[in-house]
């Protein structure tokens, strides 16, 4: 199936102990890159998140949001630093000698010192900590290639519309070649004749020159590559998966031959046409960048 590069995706699981919620949002980009913002506390957990999320996604600039609550109150501590206490009387004392100020530390002053007293989280169980955020994480991103996917249905059914076009279009250079050469054998018999007016004309020179013509503004190449082109890019999409890079390089190749098209030909409407290819070339390809 394919999918876009743009989507979204929630999931938040709850529990007596925490809530934990996951957000995702992506964008176009080259390659996949996980730009993932979380509490501090789960930072241990970052290379189980990104080996979790590539097994869901390919390419993409994707935003990941973790935000997580702990409804425990017993996971904290109220830590008492006592040499650091100790230091921080000891140099009052200094101080007060020194000085010859009056000391007038109390315990309620010196509990205020920094670092004095501290409050500390518990120790968490890592394995059961990475259950919850694993279910969140799994749920976030199966609802965050559904939505990939319905947008991938309207890319795909977009462009086979755009490359029905372009077969239509390659029909039409070659339906339109044949005319080019007859309309120049025809107009230069009719330049011979004005030149040479009763001498007979020698058919097989003339037949040469068309000859010579028609080969340097011969596209047959171009327009069954082109066409080899247009179905390649068909099967590709119906097959699927992450074919954003398949269908750019051909598009490349695409435009490569309506170019060459484009410059040979000498005609005003192989030209016009040669025009609309490229024109629509470019939007599939601007189309395909949003593809995985």
């Amino acid at each position: 199936m394919i999918k876009s590069m743009t989507g979204f995706g929630r999931a938040e699981v709850v529990t007596e102990e925490r809530r934990i919620t996951v957000e995702l949002k992506s964008v176009n980009h080259r390659y996949l890159d996980l730009n993932i913002k979380m509490p501090k506390k789960l930072s241990f957990l970052e290379g189980n998140i990104r080996s979790l999320m590539k097994e869901y996604m390919q390419r993409g600039k994707v935003d990941v949001f973790i935000t997580c609550e702990d409804y425990t109150l017993n996971r904290v501590s109220l830590k008492y630093n006592r040499e650091l206490a100790g230091e921080y009387l000891h140099y009052f004392r200094e101080m007060e000698e020194q000085f010859g100020l009056e000391n007038d530390v109390r315990v309620s002053t010196l509990s205020r010192c920094p670092e004095v007293l501290t409050m500390e989280e518990q120790s968490v169980d890592e394995e059961q900590l990475w259950s919850f955020l694993e279910e969140a994480l799994r749920e976030a991103c199966t609802r965050f290639v559904e939505t990939r996917s319905r947008e991938g249905e309207n890319l795909k059914a977009d462009l086979i519309g755009k490359l029905h076009g372009l077969d239509e279009k390659v029909s039409l250079v070659e339906e339109r070649s044949p005319e080019v050469v007859q309309a120049y054998r025809e107009k230069l018999e009719a330049k011979v004749h004005e030149l040479l007016e009763e001498t007979q004309i020698d058919d097989s020179r003339i037949a040469a020159e068309v000859v010579i013509y028609s080969d340097k503004i011969c596209n047959d190449e171009e327009t069954v590559r082109l066409r080899s082109h247009i179905r390649n890019m068909e099967k590709i999409l119906s097959e699927g998966e992450s074919v954003g890079r398949k269908l750019d390089f051909l598009a490349q190749e695409m435009n490569r031959e309506a170019n060459t098209i484009l410059s040979k030909s000498n005609d005003l409407t192989i030209s016009n046409i040669a025009i609309d290819l490229k024109t629509e070339i470019e939007k599939i390809r601007e189309q395909i960048q949003n593809i995985e």
